[in-house]
């Protein structure tokens, strides 16, 4: 039986690995993440290009964020509790941690020199949000604000926060601007819109600057197949679907088809990944020239339905994919598309990579990668949102 290292063993290695951070996992050390200034030729980090914290960076959004950071000549340093997403290989610093534990930001702050933060940690699940506001709360807000003072403390005044579409509830007009109003349906909503507030109550108080994004719904993978989205317990529709065409889920289930669209099912707004992670990129240099605080939407105003969806695979995929009709869910409107008509112009982001087929073209290159590497059993799996 292996060893159950103890908090004092656990102390002392880090005591003896000073420069480099010891990740375990159940007790026992499982890999070691290096200083890059002491280990320069094991990851991409360059001493003379500005540092940039990623928190969340080893998930779904933060990853591609990563690689788009590393485009454009930045730095981005990881930190992640890696609570439902595995170890990401990109080739940049990274630190297994919470962001309640203030010992261990002002040790990545004062280690790396932080000079801007890219903020995407937290809870996502909508599902959970409700049955659990406890964690979302804190994950998602008390958590947040840990980050914000840690940020004052060391003079970083550039924010970059990852909000949600889900701050606007349901919508009065399609498509939904910034200037919609904000009336969640559900904890998860109700945490991303509470933290936007208090960033903005910061900028007003401190020197900070803000960047806060209201994604639609993030899709698609790195177009070079170095990233994509795998959670331990996936409600995405594309990434569900894919599982089914895999044989490994038996149907995906729809609900709702008698919605007023073209073929009775919901119609979401879907944006490629790698769209997202550049529109990150144009945010840290506008806080260059820029001070205050902005919100934007990033979407592309035009929705494709949850049929269309599973047709898109089963042609890309050449496989069949069963499907189950289930009456509408309580809440669920037939259409949500954005208005990011703000963010084209003030920040010069380009839509290159949304249309349907880009989206699942790279989708489906990345799982079929991923569908190759032994799957993470989880306990339970999460019921499926087509609809959303």
């Amino acid at each position: 039986m292996p060893h159950a290292f103890n908090s004092q063993e656990i102390e002392d290695l880090l005591a003896k690995n000073n420069g480099q951070y010891l990740v375990f996992e159940n007790d026992q050390p499982k890999f070691v993440v290096l200083d890059p200034v002491r280990y320069p030729h094991f990851v991409n980090f360059d001493k003379n290009r500005p540092n940039v914290l990623v928190t969340g960076g080893a998930g779904y959004i933060g990853s591609h964020v990563v690689l788009e950071l590393l485009a454009a000549n930045l730095n981005p340093i990881i930190i992640d509790n890696l609570s439902n997403c595995a170890v990401p290989n990109l080739g940049c610093p990274f630190i297994v941690g919470d962001l309640e534990k203030t010992e261990v930001l002002d040790k990545v702050f004062e280690q790396y020199n932080i000079q801007a933060v890219v903020h995407l940690a937290g809870s996502i699940i909508v599902e959970e949000s409700v049955l659990l506001p406890e964690k979302y709360f804190h994950n998602n807000v008390v958590a947040g604000i840990n980050l914000l003072n840690t940020m004052l403390r060391h003079g970083v005044n550039k924010l970059i926060y990852s909000s949600s579409a889900a701050v606007y509830g349901s919508p009065r007009y399609v498509p939904i601007d910034e200037n919609h109003a904000t009336e969640p349906l559900n904890p998860y909503g109700e945490t991303k819109l509470i933290f936007e507030k208090i960033v903005n109550w910061y900028v007003k108080a401190h020197d900070l600057n803000a960047v806060m994004f209201r994604y639609f719904n993030a899709a698609g993978a790195d177009p070079h197949g170095r990233a994509g989205e795998k959670h331990f317990i996936e409600t995405h529709l594309i990434p569900r679907v894919f599982q089914v065409a895999n044989k490994e889920l038996d149907s995906v289930k729809i609900f709702g088809h008698d919605y007023p669209t073209a073929d009775g099912t919901a119609i979401r707004d879907y944006v490629h990944v790698a769209d997202i992670a550049k529109a990150h990129a144009l945010a840290i240099a506008k806080l260059e020239e820029d001070t205050g605080s902005f919100t934007y939407n990033i979407g592309t105003g035009k929705g494709y339905s949850v049929q269309e969806i599973v047709d898109k695979v089963v042609e890309v995929t050449e496989r069949m994919v069963p499907i189950e009709q289930h009456e509408r869910r309580a809440g669920d409107p037939p259409i949500l598309v954005a208005d990011s008509k703000k963010a084209q112009k003030e920040l010069g982001l380009e839509l290159k990579h949304s249309d349907l087929d880009t989206i699942i073209r790279t989708a489906w290159n990345w799982h079929k990668q991923a569908f190759a590497k032994p799957a993470v059993p989880v306990e339970e799996k999460a019921e499926e949102t087509a609809s959303t």
